[in-house]
């Protein structure tokens, strides 16, 4: 007999690494996915930060690990990757959310920022897939990776925003994600990928900023931006059992926004 669609969606006994996952959108998929039961252990930079969120995941009733580590640096990601699976006995899914961005017109780009954004956006998420991969999904023949990509990456610029190495590399991740998806099937995996709009967090808070809230609003149908609660429900269904069927994937969560550009 089938499951019902609540043991669907349970990730009750599952574990998760959630990069980037002291704020923003990374917090808001580590909430959905303890609130649905799965263990968790976050990691960014900064300890502080990460504190913070799992303090606030605890005052939910969601319980939380963290490990500090930059994810730019390779030696960090595999000792990042290495104590998740020591801490959690195996990881189930892994959220590759961790990720920045560098304003800066195309003509006049500099180097550094195009490393700085293709080595944490592109680089760092193919090594995070990689060790887990190898060291825990494909020897338990299950597991879910989910990879934070952007409408920008389904897109060109828009004329004033100057983000050319950020659509790129989240391009290349939705490539990455069919890639991953195609080679590591036949072993359980499912990868797939979700495509923010225009989100309120700190790294798009210079674009709000310049643009108007009101502007970036009105490029979508809804005529909204995303909230704190527009990834939970995309992001269960990719991690757990209701989407065990779907692998190689792209959803924008843009309020129709790339439908209709």
């Amino acid at each position: 007999m089938s499951r019902s669609i609540h043991e669907l969606f349970d990730l009750k006994g599952r574990t998760a690494l959630i990069t980037g996952g002291s704020r923003g959108l990374g917090l808001q998929v580590a909430q959905a996915l303890g609130e649905a039961g799965a263990s968790l252990l976050l990691t960014s930079r900064k300890e502080a930060d990460l504190g913070e969120a799992v303090e606030l995941l605890a005052s939910r009733g969601i319980k939380a690990q963290w490990t500090a580590g930059d994810a730019a640096d390779p030696e960090q990601i595999e000792r990042i990757c290495r104590h998740a699976i020591e801490r959690l006995g195996r990881v189930d899914i892994l959220v590759n959310n961790a990720g920045a961005t560098w304003g800066s017109p195309a003509e006049d780009y500099p180097l550094s920022g195009w490393d700085k954004v293709m080595n944490l956006n592109v680089r760092s998420v193919f090594l995070f897939s990689q060790y887990i991969a190898k060291h825990s999904m494909i020897p338990n023949r299950d597991g879910r990776i989910l990879m934070m990509a952007s409408v920008g990456g389904l897109r060109g610029s828009r004329p004033g925003n100057e983000t050319v190495a950020y659509n790129t590399s989240k391009a290349a991740l939705i490539n990455l994600t069919r890639s991953l998806a195609g080679e590591w099937g036949q072993f359980g995996i499912n990868v797939n990928a979700l495509a923010p709009g225009w989100f309120p967090t700190k790294m798009t808070r210079g674009t709000f900023d310049a643009h108007g809230l009101d502007a970036l609003s009105a490029q979508a149908p809804l005529r909204r931006l995303g909230d704190d609660e527009d990834l939970k429900g995309a992001a269960v269904l990719l991690c757990s059992a209701a989407g065990k069927h779907i692998t190689g994937q792209v959803l924008p969560v843009d309020g129709g926004a790339s439908a209709v550009v």
